[in-house]
C-alpha cells in the first residue's frame, strides 16, 4: 500500500446500491464515484465509509410524509456497498439516520457500532484534512462537507468522486459552488495523485 497523505482521511459517503443504477433511489452515473475512489484508497492510511441505515418505517420515506422513496433499509442488498468497491480497504464504517424518528443527511450526525461520533474517531487519530468523495453531491456530500469545515477540518471534495441527484438541473453545481464559498477545496482525483509522494520519499502533511 502506498500512504501519501498524511493527517487525513479519505470519507466515502454512502456509495451504497441503492444510490446506485439500478437502486431505489438512484443517482445519475452515480456508480462512476467507484472507479475514482478505488484508485485513491491506496493512497491513504485511514478510509471511512459511511452508511444510510434506516428502518423500514423511517421518516424520510414517502409513505412516512418524507420526500423519499424507502431506501437503504437495514441489512438489505440496497444498504450494502457496492459490489465494485474495494471495501477490504476500509478502515471504519459509520451508519447514519437509524432510527425511525430522525433523518440525518451529514455523516457527523452518524455514530459506529461503539457509539463513537465521526468526528470523535478522527481527531483521537490526529486527522486534520479530510478528503470526500460518494453520493450524493447535493445532499449527503454537501451536509458532510459543511460539518467537517464548522469542526475545523481542512475540508476537500473530489469532484470527479461525488454526482448530484439534481431534483433541479443545477443543485450539484449549486451545492459545490457553496461548499467552497464556505472554504472547502475542489480538487480532481488527477490533482491529487499527482500531488502524491510514495512512502520511500517522504508523505505529505
Amino acid at each position: 500500500m502506498i500512504i501519501s497523505f498524511k493527517y487525513a482521511a479519505l470519507i466515502l459517503v454512502d456509495i451504497q446500491n441503492d444510490f446506485c443504477p439500478g437502486g431505489a433511489l438512484a443517482v445519475a452515473d452515480g456508480d462512476a464515484v467507484v472507479t475514482v475512489v478505488n484508485r485513491l484508497m491506496p493512497h491513504f492510511a485511514l478510509v471511512v465509509s459511511t452508511l444510510d441505515w434506516h428502518p423500514a418505517n423511517h421518516i424520510s420515506f414517502i409513505e412516512q410524509g418524507g420526500p423519499w422513496p424507502p431506501h437503504c433499509v437495514q441489512n438489505t442488498f440496497g444498504a450494502q456497498l457496492h459490489p465494485a468497491l474495494r471495501t477490504e480497504l476500509i478502515s471504519h464504517t459509520f451508519r447514519k439516520a437509524t432510527t425511525a424518528e430522525r433523518d440525518a443527511y451529514s455523516e457527523f450526525e452518524g455514530a459506529d457500532e461503539n457509539h463513537q461520533s465521526l468526528d470523535e474517531y478522527l481527531k483521537t487519530r490526529g486527522v486534520k484534512r479530510v478528503y470526500l468523495a460518494g453520493l450524493a453531491t447535493d445532499y449527503c456530500v454537501r451536509a458532510t462537507t459543511l460539518d467537517a469545515l464548522r469542526l475545523g477540518y481542512e475540508t476537500y471534495v473530489v469532484t470527479d468522486g461525488v454526482r448530484a441527484v439534481n431534483v433541479q438541473a443545477d443543485d450539484g453545481a449549486q451545492a459545490l459552488a457553496e461548499m467552497q464559498s464556505q472554504g472547502a477545496h475542489l480538487i480532481s482525483s488527477d490533482a491529487m495523485l499527482q500531488t502524491a509522494i510514495p512512502t520511500s520519499a517522504g508523505a505529505t502533511d
